[in-house]
């Protein structure tokens, strides 16, 4: 009689990765294929893309790409693949290219050539920006997940609630620094 070895090496190799690498991951591949789904139209398109999706079994294949290979990449090196890349993004004063490379954004105006760089100290669950030449300034550090560290109008940090009503009390606290500093 043959013995059907698939399924037992299926499971086997499913345990190792998980057993292996004791880190959930930050499911890139997957978020960028939702992501880009959710920028395909209207609700009604994107809701039939995201159906189809699961019927074709692409987002079924993108999360095991993501549990067995990149997650394990992203542990193992300690950034991830899929996060690194380049997008050119137009404002309202010019083009952008946008770079970032797992750890942080390198962003360079196309209208002038000047760059800023932002990164991001794991550790500290900090936020920096630095100027080429500059030193880095840390501009936001997580305190929770309701509430960042932010830089006060005295040049201390102000804890900031991550919220619609935060966010209004930190930009009045900023205006009302301007108004005075116009005086």
């Amino acid at each position: 009689m043959k013995k059907n070895y698939l399924p037992i090496a299926i499971a086997l190799l499913l345990s190792g990765s998980m057993l292996t690498t004791s880190c959930i991951g930050s499911f890139a591949l997957t978020n960028k294929l939702l992501s880009w789904n959710r920028g395909v139209g209207s609700k009604v398109v994107n809701e039939l893309v995201f159906i189809g999706f699961w019927i074709l079994p692409v987002y079924e294949v993108s999360a095991l790409a993501d549990l067995l290979v990149i997650n394990s990449i992203e542990f193992w090196s300690g950034s991830n693949p899929m996060a690194s890349g380049k997008k050119v993004i137009d404002g309202q004063d010019g083009r952008y290219m946008v770079e970032c490379d797992g750890k942080g954004y390198t962003i360079t105006s196309e209208n002038d050539g000047t760059e800023v760089r932002l990164d991001f100290d794991m550790a500290s669950q900090t936020w920096s920006v630095a100027i080429p030449g500059g030193e880095a300034i840390d501009f936001m550090t997580f305190v929770d997940d309701t509430h960042v560290l932010m830089p006060g109008t005295d040049g201390k940090m102000m804890k900031v609630e991550l919220s619609d009503d935060g966010l209004l009390a930190y930009r009045a606290a900023a205006n009302s620094a301007e108004l005075w500093a116009a005086r």
